[in-house]
């Protein structure tokens, strides 16, 4: 078995921004440019970068829900994203959504039934887990999808800001348990969060995205003490400056030849 958990090479995705005008030339961008790295088997890694940065981009990559324009991805065991919405079909009942997930993963009732009852204990969503999924607020969401994966036990966990919205209650006892993944069970975590105390009491190893392009990959308090004199450096910046700033990032990101671009992208990757 290999010692890592995933390796990425030089991994690239595009974008395509909407318009309400259809004869308007339609403009490309890098939501990740060129990004590798390899995670080893048990490492807990946070993921850091500014909004837009690509960090939820990334996380479905890993999760394998989204595909890749170049490069090469390798996934040595089973995972599972965990976020306030994805994976989760609203139109179901929380109940519904377990069987359906059990069901894609092959698994037979009677096995599907024991994490159907590992998943009330843990929601505590009470007649709630009956109740369609479009009527759950954001933190009951939240909830059932992590209830979910810990159910399933993937060997690795992507949570993208999943502790972020709900009660405080209920993060603590995820975090808890995540903790007890980590120096119990060995499992690989990608953990995204702006929470920089977080990240750093639970992560072992830093990864910072910025303009969608990796900017640093290493030791969790390094990589955090950077990206926090970033983000000062920003925030005492003007409006004006912080404007100009992310428009600049923004315009090295545009692809300028769409067409023939993507079509390099995917034959070289």
């Amino acid at each position: 078995m290999s010692r890592y958990a995933v390796e990425m090479e030089n991994i690239s995705k595009i974008y395509t921004l909407k318009t309400k005008d259809k004869a308007k030339k339609k403009t490309q961008f890098y939501a990740l440019k060129d990004v590798s790295f390899k995670v080893e088997q048990g490492d807990v890694v946070g993921i850091l970068g500014t909004n837009g940065s690509g960090k939820s981009t990334l996380s479905l990559i890993l999760a394998g829900i989204s595909d890749h324009d170049g490069g090469k991805v390798t996934v040595h065991g089973e995972q599972a994203l965990i976020s306030i919405n994805t994976g989760l079909n609203l139109q179901l009942t929380g109940e519904e959504n377990i069987n359906v997930k059990g069901a894609l993963m092959g698994l037979s009732k009677k096995r599907i039934q024991e994490i159907k009852e590992s998943v009330i204990d843990f929601a505590e969503l009470g007649d709630f887990l009956y109740q369609p999924v479009k009527k759950y607020s954001s933190g009951m969401k939240s909830r059932l999808g992590f209830s979910i994966s810990l159910a399933l036990n993937p060997d690795i966990f992507i949570v993208d800001e999943a502790l972020s919205v709900g009660d405080k209650g209920f993060a603590q006892k995820c975090m808890k348990r995540m903790m007890q993944l980590r120096d119990e069970e060995n499992k690989t975590i990608f953990f995204i969060s702006h929470s920089l105390n977080q990240v750093r009491n639970f992560c072992k190893t830093g990864m910072w995205i910025e303009g969608g392009k990796l900017v640093e990959f290493g030791d969790i308090d390094e990589v955090c003490d950077h990206y926090s004199a970033y983000v000062d450096q920003y925030n005492a910046m003007s409006e004006k400056e912080k404007k100009k700033l992310r428009d600049e990032k923004f315009a090295k990101r545009i692809i300028k030849d769409p067409v023939k671009k993507t079509l390099w992208d995917r034959i070289l990757g």
